[in-house]
């Protein structure tokens, strides 16, 4: 605002004295041409003033001033500037004039050809200055100021209220600290982007509540089937040295190992979960889901009867992590089969459908997403197998999460059914 008001103020000043000081000009024009019609019929005296001009002298071809104001009678010329070639008209601001300085003076030259030569009449006005008038540019000033003022108050007005939830916002988020997320920031009235503003964060902090959540419940799980086997060992170890010539000591070592082996298992789980939360997951390069079955089935101990059905489903993919996935779904099979697992690979709706079923006692469909949960285990599996993590399945729905796909719990005829989908390599069209 205070630029357009420089600007227009500029602009008003500029016009007005382009305005007033064509006026003058043409009196002083005026002026000029009433004495040449005294000259033309030779009743033009030495001594001659015209109203409306401050001086004004005539000059005859030789260059004496043969008639002059009061004020400047007997005096040399006061311009020594003519008109240009083909004019008869000139003005020129003066500030050197003897007479009238320090002011400026708006002259104007009117040339007159007679059969003597040429005569040059002089008509001198006070120039105006470039503000004109004090009265007009205070006027300008003074509504430039007044507008600026009130363009000022209204912004601050209008921004401080337009900005005042969002300073509700931020003393609201000042209050919440990693212990305490609970605080909710206030949503705003009017569906603007102060608003949605307001959504996001109450949105976000959902999430970090939900995630703190979720870490505070993974540590405490994690902590506590760490603590199992490192008590176990304790135990036996503490019970073995208390009586060294009585005890088992290979029947000691072995179960120590057993939970060594269990406390190993967990820590590969933990760095491998911690891995796929980061998404340090490796280049995706094309690998053949039913490839990768069955070279995994060929190299496993088969206990169990495994009934293969196998599709040629290429996806894009880390193959080391889709190993994993496979292993994970064919050791929980394994651990809760009665005597056989059933795996098939195929292709349906653009995806790879990978589908490992188990003839066991089955998960209740109130339990199906449960398990995924990390360091959740049913009863019946710790009582089947006390090796086990809890985080196998957790593990394997991540991966297949990472690679754009799901891995859900299925109904089956019998047993357990894992379903994994992950999408299919895109094959561009032939030309």
């Amino acid at each position: 605002m205070t630029l357009l008001c420089a600007a227009f103020g500029a602009l008003i000043l500029t016009s007005v004295h382009t305005e007033r000081t064509t006026e003058r000009s043409r009196r002083s024009h005026d002026a000029n041409m009433r004495a040449i019609a005294l000259l033309a019929r030779g009743e033009l005296a030495s001594v001659h003033a015209e109203r409306g001009v401050a001086a004004l002298q005539m000059i005859d071809p030789v260059g004496r001033v043969v008639a002059a104001s009061p004020n400047m009678r007997e005096r040399p010329p006061m311009a020594t500037f003519v008109p240009r070639e083909g004019r008869l008209g000139r003005t020129e601001t003066l500030c050197d004039m003897p007479v009238f300085a320090p002011d400026c003076m708006l002259v104007s030259a009117t040339l007159t050809p007679r059969r003597d030569g040429n005569w040059i009449g002089y008509a001198a006005a006070p120039a105006h200055p470039w503000y004109v008038s004090g009265r007009l540019l205070g006027g300008v000033l003074t509504g430039s100021v007044l507008l600026i003022g009130f363009t000022a108050a209204g912004a601050y007005r209008i921004v401080g209220r337009a900005l005042r939830p969002v300073d509700t916002i931020r003393a609201q988020l000042s209050k919440i600290t990693s212990t305490d997320l609970g605080h909710r920031v206030p949503v705003p009235g009017p569906r603007d982007e102060i608003q949605d503003l307001a959504h996001a964060v109450n949105e976000t902090l959902d999430l970090l509540e939900a995630a703190l959540q979720r870490e505070r419940r993974f540590t405490s799980d994690a902590s506590h089937d760490l603590r199992s086997p490192l008590t176990a060992m304790r135990t036996q170890m503490e019970a073995a040295l208390l009586h060294p010539d009585e005890a088992d000591w290979p029947v000691t070592v072995a179960t120590t190992l057993d939970s060594l082996q269990r406390l190993q298992a967990i820590v590969t789980d933990l760095l491998t979960l911690s891995r796929l939360d980061a998404g340090c997951a490796g280049p995706l390069k094309p690998v053949d889901v039913s490839d990768l079955v069955a070279r995994e089935l060929d190299h496993r101990l088969q206990p169990l009867t495994i009934i293969r059905d196998l599709e040629p489903a290429v996806v894009p993919g880390d193959r080391i992590e889709l190993i994993r996935l496979l292993t994970n779904l064919l050791d929980n099979a394994e651990r809760h089969a009665a005597s056989t697992v059933a795996v098939s690979v195929r292709t349906e709706n653009g995806q790879a459908v990978l589908a490992v079923s188990d003839d066991g006692a089955g998960i209740p469909a109130d339990e199906r997403e449960r398990v995924f949960q990390r360091f959740v285990r049913r009863d019946d599996a710790r009582v089947e197998d006390a090796s086990g993590t809890g985080l196998g399945l957790s593990i394997a729905r991540q991966i297949a999460e990472q690679h754009g796909g799901t891995l859900t719990a299925e109904d089956a005829e019998r047993g357990a059914r894992f379903v994994a989908r992950i999408p299919l390599c895109h094959v561009p069209a032939a030309p």
